[in-house]
């Protein structure tokens, strides 16, 4: 009995060790793919990443900015900082300096974004993002904001950023409930919503028409009958000028 007790606690003995073995292996081998990453903030793109390759994590110049303190063509900053603890191969992403702002901000209120976007980049400077906003008063297709402003003073980023004013919508209606009704009332319903009706033979699948478009002339109708079918169906969104087609059922 003791002799197997011996060996039992031999054997958990070399058990415990070796998980300790495995487990500080496994924490070695870890710890052994991390790597620190270096200052790279006031160096050059090229020093910067010479440094990268020998600390073993990857650099790319992601943003340019303005700045008055560090010098054209340096480094301006880095994500993740300096001191930081990563995977090698982690990608630490820089911004560069553009040095002090010289460049000036043109005015383009009023343009087109054709003309806009020329006016900009010949300038050295870039396009930032672009929205449209629905602004009745205002001409369509032109510029009614711009992010910074003419003239601006100690500006971050080189990207422009423009509003326009959105092209007018068409006319739209709800398309009423033509069934049920004599193909004369329906044809005054639709007369007086700006839409047309074009009637199709029993049992035909009609096809929608596409809103907006533009339509063949309406063939002449007969006020005989009543509407069992519409499309498109009542409730949905059409523009003027749509072409509605029926199937009727004579009386």
């Amino acid at each position: 009995m003791r002799a197997f007790f011996r060996i039992f606690l031999l054997a958990l003995i070399l058990i415990t060790v070796a998980m300790m073995s495995a487990l500080t292996a496994m924490r070695v081998a870890i710890h052994g793919r991390e790597v620190v990453i270096p200052k790279m903030t006031g160096l050059t793109p090229t020093d910067a990443e010479r440094m990268a390759i020998q600390s073993g994590v990857l650099v790319e110049v992601e943003n340019h900015f303005y700045s008055a303190e560090v010098p054209k063509g340096h480094i301006l900053s880095q994500l993740p900082p300096p001191g930081t603890k990563v995977r090698r191969g982690w990608r630490v992403r820089l911004a560069e300096s553009l040095g002090p702002q010289q460049v000036k901000i043109p005015q383009l209120l009023g343009q087109s974004p054709r003309a806009a976007e020329i006016n900009i980049r010949r300038r050295g400077l870039e396009l930032g993002s672009v929205a449209t906003l629905p602004l009745p008063d205002e001409p369509p297709d032109q510029v009614i904001a711009q992010s910074p402003p003419a003239d601006a003073q100690e500006v971050g980023s080189p990207r422009v950023s423009l509003l326009l004013a959105a092209p007018p919508e068409g006319t739209a209606y709800v398309m009423p409930n033509l069934v049920g009704k004599s193909l004369a009332v329906a044809s005054g319903i639709a007369e007086q919503g700006g839409l047309r009706l074009s009637r199709v033979g029993g049992g035909v699948q009609a096809a929608p028409a596409s809103s907006g478009a533009a339509s063949t002339p309406t063939p002449a109708l007969s006020n005989a009958g009543v509407v069992v079918r519409q499309v498109p169906a009542a409730g949905q969104k059409v523009a003027a000028g749509t072409t509605v087609q029926v199937e009727v059922a004579d009386h």
